[in-house]
């Protein structure tokens, strides 16, 4: 079991509100992803939960029982961090079995759980080595391996793959969801990243100032996100946003329309702009047009094309994917 429930959680440095009363259930064996902007306290967050932060007020429930009180090695919790923190003069073997050895498990069963959590993770080559030895990918599975061997009731990941690059992020972000799979344990994960969020989460928690705006799955959130902050957060390119008046229209606010919902051609649409740039992807093409006053809109279009800088395009938005704002901020349905 691994069920986590956040009551009413603040959190106070002094006198700055870092978190400002989150609730959120995270039910046994869901994938939770923190997402947000630096400094919107979905690390600290993460930090209450394993215990390495201290509530301001507020209750933290592990399994039913709170757990404030609780030191972090008795929370049934793992956690792994953006910068591995393994021991440097221990091999790969030593350093996923320390915990268990000082917890004082039988040696069989730290043979068991080690060589289970190398054999899921591919670490079987590596269990000699030292970390100076290992890239840096393989250092963040040794990371997830120490984690795996505790079998806890809660694994938390801060940051996990924000030091790899861009291939590698990709490769371990596919082993944390077949160790999800496999393991069905519960997650909870902080990024900065939406398409870590994207592409790992059963639900996404996004987080802003230290509230939380919004919670769902990552295609609830998609496609019926609850207000600006959210609608312009998730999604790559970000979703355009145009102030009503400037599209003739007086039901609204402020008019949202994603990139990948726009087309564009040379005669017609609802609003016309200038080139200023463009963005060849290979399988998708971004265009950049500067409509003067309605501000820079972006059109993703699938496959290649072909534009002069400052020649002139309409943009046609789709009228089924428009969504509308109201003067706070919230979608209007």
């Amino acid at each position: 079991m691994g069920s986590l429930a956040l009551n009413n959680i603040t959190k106070s440095f002094g006198k700055v509100d870092v978190i400002k009363g989150v609730d959120l259930e995270v039910k046994d064996g869901e994938f939770v992803i923190f997402v947000g902007p630096s400094g919107c306290g979905k690390s600290t967050l993460l930090r209450i939960i394993a215990g390495l932060e201290d509530a301001t007020g507020g209750s933290v429930e592990i399994d039913g029982a709170a757990v404030n009180a609780t030191p972090p090695s008795k929370r049934g919790i793992a956690m792994v961090f953006q910068t591995y923190a393994l021991y440097p003069h221990l091999t790969v073997r030593d350093n996923m079995s320390l915990g268990l050895k000082q917890a004082k498990h039988p040696a069989a069963q730290i043979a068991e759980r080690v060589e289970m959590a190398t054999r899921m993770l591919s670490l079987e080559p590596y269990l000699d080595r030292r970390p100076a030895e290992l890239s840096g990918g393989q250092r963040q599975r040794v990371a997830i391996g120490r984690a795996v061997v505790r079998k806890p009731k809660l694994f938390l990941f801060d940051e996990p793959l924000s030091n790899l690059d861009a291939a590698l992020r990709v490769n371990t972000r596919l082993e944390i969801a077949r160790l999800h799979r496999e393991l069905g344990s519960t997650m909870i994960y902080v990024t900065h990243d939406q398409t870590e969020a994207m592409t790992l989460a059963d639900r996404i928690v996004v987080l802003n100032a230290g509230r939380i705006e919004q919670v769902g799955t990552p295609m609830e959130l998609y496609n019926d996100p609850a207000n600006l902050f959210v609608a312009g957060f998730i999604g790559s390119p970000q979703m355009n946003f145009i102030e009503a008046s400037q599209l003739g229209r007086q039901d609204a606010k402020t008019i949202g329309v994603r990139p990948e919902h726009i087309s564009v051609d040379g005669t017609e649409g609802d609003i016309k702009g200038r080139v200023s740039h463009i963005e060849h992807l290979g399988a998708d093409t971004n265009v950049y047009l500067d409509c003067g006053e309605a501000g820079l809109v972006c059109a993703r279009l699938f496959g290649e094309h072909r534009f002069g800088i400052d020649s002139t395009l309409h943009a046609r938005f789709d009228a089924r994917r428009l969504y509308r704002f109201d003067d706070q901020g919230k979608v209007i349905r």
